[in-house]
This record gives C-alpha cells, sequence and structure tokens, in this order.
C-alpha cells in the first residue's frame, strides 16, 4: 500500500513563531509562516508519526448551528486510531499533495485542501464557510507530540449537514452546556476548544458569538 504524505512542518518553528502549549488565539501571522513553502514540506505519514521533531499540519474546523456544535464520536474506521470511541467537536485531517496541480503551496493550497477534507467527511450543499481561529498544540499526548491543529470555525446558516464517512457516529449538534457535561469523553483538542469557546462565549467582543 502506498504511503500517504502529509504536510507539517519542524518543530522547532513552532519555537520561533512562539507557539506555546494549548490553544492560541493569535492564528493569522502565524498561519502563513506556517504554510509558507520555505517552512512546510511533504513527508510520508508512517515516518511522520513517529517523529516528534515534525509536526503535521492537521485543520480542524469547529461548526456551529446557531448556539450549538457539531459533536461525533470517532468510529473503528477512523484512520487516527488512538481516537477511536472518543468524541470530537473539530472536523479536519491531513493535508496531501493532490492539489499541488492547482495551487503553490501556500494558502491558496492549504484552503482548497482544508474545502476538499471538509466535503469528503460531511455533505453539505455548497462550501463551508470558514475563519481562521487559533491553533492547537499539545504536546502531552503522542498524538499531540506529531500533530498541530489549526482550528477554524464555520457557521451554517439554515441548511442541513450529513456525514459522508463511516468513521463519524452519532452526529448530532449540542450546546456548550451539554459538550461540558461530556468533556471527560472528548478528545484533548476538543477539551482544549470546548475550554476556550467556554472562556470567551459570554464577551461582547467574542469571535464565536451569534449574529
Amino acid at each position: 500500500m502506498k504511503d500517504e504524505m502529509v504536510l507539517g512542518v519542524p518543530s522547532r518553528l513552532l519555537q520561533t513563531l512562539e507557539i506555546g502549549q494549548g490553544f492560541q488565539p493569535q492564528v493569522e501571522a502565524r498561519l502563513e509562516a506556517l504554510l509558507d513553502p520555505r517552512n512546510s514540506r511533504f513527508r510520508p505519514r508512517s515516518k511522520a508519526e513517529q517523529d516528534p521533531e515534525f509536526k503535521q499540519l492537521i485543520p480542524y474546523v469547529l461548526i456551529r448551528k446557531g448556539d450549538c456544535w457539531l459533536h461525533y464520536v470517532r468510529g473503528k474506521a477512523s484512520g487516527e486510531k488512538r481516537l477511536v470511541h472518543m468524541g470530537s467537536i473539530g472536523i479536519g485531517g491531513h493535508i496531501n499533495p493532490e492539489d499541488e496541480s492547482l495551487f503553490h503551496r501556500g494558502r491558496e493550497f492549504y484552503e482548497a485542501a482544508l474545502q476538499r477534507e471538509l466535503s469528503e467527511e460531511l455533505s453539505l450543499d455548497g462550501i463551508f464557510p470558514t475563519q481562521p481561529l487559533g491553533l492547537l498544540n499539545d504536546d502531552s499526548t503522542p498524538v499531540g507530540r506529531v500533530h498541530l491543529g489549526i482550528v477554524h470555525l464555520c457557521r451554517l446558516d439554515g441548511r442541513e449537514v450529513t456525514k459522508r464517512e463511516g468513521c463519524i457516529t452519532d452526529l448530532r449538534f449540542l450546546t456548550l452546556q451539554q459538550l461540558l457535561r461530556r468533556r471527560p469523553q472528548l478528545e484533548t483538542w476538543s477539551q482544549l476548544c470546548l475550554d476556550y469557546l467556554m472562556q470567551i462565549e459570554a464577551s461582547p467582543a467574542a469571535p464565536v458569538r451569534s449574529g
């Protein structure tokens, strides 16, 4: 079987960009640096998964509908076996080279790859409108040590969204309070995102408020 090629950056770049542990809300300038072809490169996934000196870049999209957020449970078909049966509020996956023939590597390439990844996992009429929300860096788990999450917010209008892939089970929209009760069953990245959402939800200037 052919080894999947995944996009990532050297872990030392995170120190240069002052990306610490946890959820990092300052994202735009850092995102440009992370996607710069001079900093990022493709590597075989089998090697990248075992190398903490290389951080695989993972778009991680939080989908909001009204006052509720998409939640699902990772099924047995999930590509990341270490997260099977765990709850998640983030949709996304590895960035592969398929779109390089259309775009130079960088922001346009990344946005095309993000939309492709979302359309593979979920069914929605049209594109998923997203905005960068933050970065996720967590070296406390084996999965986190070799991945860097790029968190996006997607606000849905009245359209319905359904799953496409078997790795997504028990898909439903839940309020933050409902998610909080499920926090112990969430994967670490989703716990960090939920904590951030809970902190800023009451702020009038919060980027995730309804409206």
